[in-house]
């Protein structure tokens, strides 16, 4: 089934606001999924393998670190967009099986009609809250959960808890990774807080971004990276160093000294993170 787009912009009302998919120039068949302005995903149906985005591209080398090369995964992803990483697993791991859980239920059906799944995936969509589609996840099912979740540009606080942490790693097998897209900005005292909130229920943290994020000097993006098994840290810093835009890696005791003594936040005081300056989507 071919994408209904014609070739410059598709737009729609969905649950979060105005849906738009805007044309790359440099790739015919890829498209740059903003909600309300603010970039959410991209996609190319001719090579989604390909990870445009600065965050994703992180996300998928813990994809590709998560187990050995072409072994196929049980994945979680809290949060679709444009299905992106979905997307990627199913064609760097062929035979993969996958549960999306987006709370917009319009916003997947806009996708799914304009940039349309490979038939051949084995990807199942949730519309529902992330939370509540976690816990309909096994006790260790997955391989990988990955939580991208973003209501407004700010990632709801229900998500940002040791009780919903304690929901992701009772739905991992015991080895498995749990990777989050967190953004902050200056002072970062919400990444702080997460780095803390997740120290509390996994024993192995890393945390990769742009050193200008991690300095507090913009607002940006962070990778969190959690298991109760040692992580692939040497690796993810090769490969997070020859990004196009090159990233550090945090871990150990370096991490530890970054997160500063912050407390862990629990459901009696958890807040969205902190919302983005207008700036950032100029």
């Amino acid at each position: 089934m071919a994408p209904s787009l014609a070739g410059d912009l598709a737009g729609e009302t969905v649950d979060g606001g105005l849906a738009e998919l805007v044309p790359d120039r440099e790739r015919p068949r890829a498209w740059t999924l903003l909600v309300d302005g603010a970039p959410q995903s991209h996609v190319d149906l001719d090579d989604p393998a390909h990870l445009s985005f600065e965050y994703q591209r992180r996300l998928g080398h813990v994809v590709d670190l998560a187990a050995p090369p072409n072994r196929p995964l049980q994945a979680v992803h809290l949060g679709g967009g444009a299905l992106t990483l979905a997307r990627y697993v199913a064609a760097t791991r062929p035979r993969s099986t996958q549960q999306v859980v987006e709370l917009d239920g319009r916003l997947v059906q806009f996708v799914r009609r304009e940039l349309p799944l490979d038939p051949a995936a084995r990807v199942r969509v949730r519309s529902t809250d992330a939370r509540a589609g976690l816990a309909k996840v096994q006790d260790g099912w997955a391989d990988l959960i990955i939580a991208d979740v973003f209501g407004g540009a700010r990632t709801p606080a229900h998500l940002t808890s040791t009780e919903f942490l304690a929901e992701v790693r009772r739905a991992l097998r015991p080895g498995g990774l749990y990777a989050a897209n967190l953004a902050d900005g200056p002072p970062l005292a919400h990444l702080r807080g997460q780095i803390a909130t997740a120290a509390a229920v996994f024993p192995e943290l890393a945390l990769t971004a742009d050193p200008t994020v991690l300095r507090g000097r913009r607002f940006g993006n962070a990778v969190l990276l959690a298991s109760d098994r040692e992580l692939p840290v040497a690796e993810l810093t090769r490969r997070v160093a020859t990004d196009p835009h090159p990233g550090r890696v945090e871990h150990g005791r370096a991490l530890a000294d970054f997160a500063g003594g912050a407390a862990p936040v629990t459901d009696a005081n958890a807040k969205p993170s902190p919302a983005p300056p207008a700036c950032v989507f100029r």
